[in-house]
């Protein structure tokens, strides 16, 4: 297992650690409900250092990018980031990322910790044809998020730069708590606001300690990486190797919306024919309308209890005080509304179809 820089620190604050994607990782410090509520109401900062960072250089930069993901990574300006996903060639999902356009020819993709090496050897093996500059700086760099409704108040003292400005899938590359040409964007999982910050790892640490003397005054605590797949699962947001995978395609995931078919990427083909055929299973989001807890690989099945799908994320929402999930069901089974039952043991709890997000802030 690799710890992150701040390994070390999380185990001074009695973390509760845990191999999580190759690395000891804080999965909680006081627990999952306080800390949730922390980062809905106040502010939460966890330590996402074990996600990957690709740089992509070059005149054929783009091209390569256009040619591997999923989304139309022309639409960037300088400043912009964007969502999007590498599609397999079997209508599956290699892997979920970010794509960052820092400038002219220079572009970072955020990737999986869990997926670093995959998509690694995914990306080298197109690149055959482009000749882009690729360098691998996954090892280099720490990542904090600070998310929550006051985290831009709160981190406002450690930049010039004005944070509101910072909209939504934006950065900016700023001078940040002493540190020059530091990465702050806007691109959070968490649904409750607030931005993160990409320094060297030998930084990491002193940034840790100025953004906890910064929020001092405004409830900021320390956050796990179980509080972070209930605030995610609020939003609806897909997690890797639960709700999307090799197996998944971006069309049956609701992610038709990064899928951009204005241009030729891997398997573009394939997935506008069934875009354009109807599929027969889709992801959906559900609330359980009894009480309970739908947990991933649990069975969806109809009133008559035949099998229609099965769970890929479940928890009990801190914020709403009930089981809410997302699951792969058949085609007609998929409509808002829609009553459905999640085998839970030996019990199928009544549950229902909803528009997502489950959390409205």
């Amino acid at each position: 297992m690799k710890n992150t820089a701040l390994t070390h620190v999380h185990e001074a604050l009695g973390a509760k650690i845990v191999p999580f994607a190759g690395y000891n990782m804080p999965v909680s410090y006081e627990g999952i409900n306080v800390e949730h509520e922390t980062v809905r109401k106040a502010v939460g900062v966890f330590d996402v250092s074990h996600m990957g960072e690709f740089l992509v250089e070059g005149e054929n930069a783009l091209a390569l990018i256009q040619k591997v993901t999923s989304n139309d990574a022309s639409k960037l300006a300088i400043g912009d980031a964007q969502y999007s996903c590498f599609p397999n060639e079997d209508n599956g999902i290699v892997d979920d990322l970010i794509c960052y356009r820092i400038k002219e020819n220079t572009y970072m993709l955020v990737v999986n910790a869990s997926n670093i090496d995959k998509d690694w050897n995914w990306i080298s093996k197109y690149n055959q044809e482009f000749g882009a500059e690729l360098r691998n700086v996954s090892e280099d760099y720490s990542l904090l998020a600070i998310q929550g409704p006051k985290a831009v108040e709160a981190m406002q003292s450690l930049t010039s730069v004005d944070l509101s400005t910072i909209k939504f899938y934006t950065f900016q590359v700023a001078d940040f708590a002493g540190m020059e040409n530091v990465i702050v964007s806007a691109t959070g999982y968490t649904g409750s606001g607030g931005f993160e910050v990409y320094v060297k790892n030998e930084d990491a640490e002193s940034l840790w300690n100025k953004v906890f003397e910064a929020g001092a005054e405004f409830g900021i605590k320390p956050i796990g990486l179980a509080a972070r797949d209930t605030l995610r699962l609020e939003m609806g947001y897909c997690l890797y190797g639960n709700d999307i995978n090799d197996t998944t395609s971006p069309i049956e995931a609701g992610l038709g919306w990064v899928t951009k078919f204005t241009k030729d990427f891997v398997n573009s083909d394939n997935l506008l024919a069934q875009k354009e055929n109807g599929i027969t299973r889709r992801l959906v989001a559900f609330e359980l309308t009894e009480r309970g807890i739908p947990r991933q690989g649990y069975e969806i099945v109809d009133a008559d209890g035949n099998i229609i799908g099965s769970v890929t994320s479940g928890t009990m929402s801190p914020s709403l005080g009930k089981g809410i999930g997302m699951g792969y069901v058949n085609r007609p089974h998929t409509k808002r509304d829609t009553e459905i039952f999640i085998q839970v043991r030996k019990k199928a709890i009544p549950a229902v179809v909803v528009k997502l997000p489950f959390y409205k802030g």
